[in-house]
């Protein structure tokens, strides 16, 4: 296994932020190859400590002659918005000089061609240097992951409509709870930029069944521990044995999905109706009938009148929920899937 740290040039004179990079060469070229990021929005922990886990298992692969493609991992993929913080509390979502999330605005290419993105020497913001770097990186991988976490949620994956049910076996293999199936855009996020070139390609070329792009969601923000970190490595590493990346006759891998799985239109983004200290009455995993309790906000404490009830719009799976307990008006509550279109349909991106 070879490590590279890669420079990412600053927006002032003598910063730069470094981006170490671990790749395995693997023992056949014609082996699926795969790519895996953690931590594009830099204060998002549990994928970085499920690649922690993962590591060990690759390089006990590797030794033994096990890993077939070539794998490419980047466990901190930001280290720019690793950085940000703001009276002690991280800010890595969106970057504070051009107020972007790090997952937007990737480049969109006509063919799988580095050659396309734009030199290191081109005048630009640090964070379009990286989102070229990364995505550079990405190109020409068969799987690409990106780790990421919700505020407190089940473990699920967004993945693109034009890949399932071809990617069925990679959700069952990781052990995720759903799948939200997405089309058309979504702001240029990494996993579109990862799949825009094939998507441009006659599919026989693009071998779309063969391929996997998806964000990952691993489950909330706080959840950062050991157990789950290492239930998490083995689900990564039962996909890649899955795909045929790694050669592992131990493991025995899955081919059906059994979660939930539902288009993005049926997301249910649950507004509060007003300020105030949220009382959730349902959590992630849960399944709910329409005019189910979902929440009770306190406007008014000590008031009568001053507590406002949320229901479920309609049936549903609790996706989601916010870690924080304030809210203000508008704010979304809740994600529920639902067994019906939402009637605040959505496409390609749920959230800025």
């Amino acid at each position: 296994m070879k490590k590279t740290v890669e420079a990412i040039r600053g927006d002032s004179e003598g910063l730069a932020y470094e981006l170490p990079v671990y790749h395995v060469a693997g023992t056949s070229a014609d082996a699926p190859s795969a790519y895996i990021q953690a931590a594009l929005h830099g204060d998002e922990l549990p994928g970085v400590v499920a690649i922690d886990a993962l590591m060990p298992k690759l390089r006990k692969a590797e030794a033994e002659g096990r890993i077939r493609g070539r794998v490419t991992v980047v466990p901190r993929a930001n280290p720019i918005g690793a950085n940000q913080l703001l009276f002690g509390a991280s800010q890595g979502r969106f970057d504070l000089g051009t107020r972007i999330n790090y997952n937007r605005d990737f480049p969109l290419l006509e063919r799988p061609d580095p050659s396309l993105l734009p030199a290191v020497d081109v005048p630009m913001t640090a964070d379009k240097r990286l989102k070229a770097h990364l995505l550079k990186l990405s190109l020409g991988h068969d799987i690409v992951l990106d780790l990421h976490c919700d505020d407190e949620g089940v473990a699920y994956l967004y993945v693109p409509e034009a890949l399932w049910p071809a990617m069925a076996d990679c959700a069952a293999n990781m052990g995720v709870d759903a799948v939200i199936l997405w089309g058309g855009q979504s702001g240029s996020s990494f996993d579109e930029a990862s799949l825009h070139p094939y998507l441009k390609m006659p599919r026989k070329e693009a071998r779309l069944e063969s391929r996997v792009v998806t964000t990952v969601e691993y489950r909330g923000v706080s959840d950062v521990y050991s157990d789950i970190a290492e239930a998490d490595a083995e689900g990564l590493y039962r996909l890649l044995v899955g795909r045929g990346v790694i050669a592992d006759t131990s493991i025995e891998t899955k081919k059906t999905f059994e979660g939930v799985v539902a288009p993005i239109d049926h997301i249910e983004m649950v507004p509060a109706p007003c300020a105030g200290a949220i009382l959730y009455h349902v959590k992630p995993g849960d399944t709910v009938k329409a005019g189910a309790h979902l929440a009770t906000i306190i406007r008014a404490p000590g008031e009568d009148g001053g507590r406002v009830d949320v229901f479920a719009p309609q049936d549903g799976y609790i996706l989601t929920r916010r870690t924080h307990r304030a809210t203000r008006a508008g704010d979304d509550l809740v994600k529920l899937v639902g067994t019906a279109v939402s009637g605040d349909a959505r496409s390609g991106a749920l959230e800025a």
